[in-house]
């Protein structure tokens, strides 16, 4: 176990502890507010195994992300996934086939860790450069992933601290692949694929606020450069906003908000949300998005005047 980094302070100074082979925690002020676990030998091959981070926790403490809900236990804090990659499921749980509805299927994937290209450190953000392979249920090699996060942006004032994500994911199957969703195999409004966050059960019925002043479930499908969430905690008092900034990609079709305060909370810039994205033999897809994590229930003007300061 290796810490490097500042001690901890009411500044929001940055610890990180490195659990080689495991997992990479950030502490601010005593607050464990980011665990990444790159390589978890416990998760369920139906899980579709694959780096988490989970828990994750406002400066105040509070927790807004869940890990194996009875519902989804697929579903792990923030997630880089896809639901459907040419006949592979790389998402968990069982798969959605047109006509058939969910069908369990042999065909879920995994996604190993390789190394760290950097893990770089310094009192105020935490940059991890990352490789991995994604392995079809058969053991084929399918997609290997450069994938970057950066945790940054402590505000003890705002009560805000921010986490960027970047991944390029280029194809080494030899032959053509295509991202896809549950929408985009049949089912009306699901069209979950790439980078996803599941909130606490607590959450749930928590308030959706957009650009256009819309919001709620409908929501679902639009195309905006952020969405925000409110929700109320369980075990502490008050509340938190996850604001998500929907980022970029380098598809051939818009992102689209695939979210949900009901049953569970959720979003997810979906990169393939109603049309499938090609992805050619040794072509590179790249996705890049924020998210803000934030003490406090923050309204429209709030969510406004950050968005505009921090828009990537």
């Amino acid at each position: 176990m290796i810490s490097a980094g500042g001690t901890t302070d009411p500044a929001g100074t940055l610890t990180v502890t490195h659990e080689h082979g495991h997992r990479i925690v950030v502490d601010v002020a005593g607050v464990e507010i980011a665990t990444y676990v790159y390589d978890d030998s416990r998760i369920d091959p139906y899980e579709s195994p694959k780096p988490y981070l989970h828990p994750l926790r406002t400066l105040g403490g509070a927790l807004v992300s869940a890990y194996r809900p009875n519902d989804h236990r697929w579903h792990k804090g923030i997630q880089m996934t896809v639901s459907h990659l040419s006949g592979q499921n790389f998402w968990g749980g069982h798969s959605y086939v047109r006509d058939r509805g969910y069908t369990r299927l042999d065909n879920i994937g995994r996604m190993r860790h390789d190394s760290f290209e950097l893990v770089n450190v310094t009192p105020t953000e935490l940059t991890l450069r990352e490789t991995l392979t994604w392995i079809t249920s058969a053991g084929e090699h399918w997609v290997a992933e450069r994938r970057e996060l950066r945790i940054h942006g402590v505000d003890r004032a705002r009560g805000s601290w921010m986490l960027d994500f970047g991944t390029e994911l280029r194809n080494i199957r030899g032959a053509d692949l295509s991202i896809g969703s549950p929408t985009t195999h049949g089912r009306p409004n699901a069209g979950y694929t790439g980078f996803f966050w599941r909130g606490p059960r607590g959450w749930a019925g928590g308030q959706i606020i957009t650009p256009d002043g819309g919001g709620d479930p409908e929501s679902m499908g639009t195309v905006s450069p952020w969405l925000a969430y409110t929700g109320e905690h369980d075990e502490v008092d008050g509340s938190g906003t996850i604001l998500v900034f929907a980022g970029s990609s380098s598809g051939s079709v818009p992102l689209k908000w695939f979210v949900r305060n009901t049953p569970f909370p959720a979003i997810n810039p979906s990169p393939a949300f109603d049309q499938e994205i090609p992805l050619a033999p040794d072509e590179t897809l790249r996705l890049r998005h924020r998210v803000v994590i934030a003490d406090r229930a923050w309204d429209r003007p709030e969510i406004e005047s950050f968005a505009a300061e921090h828009q990537p």
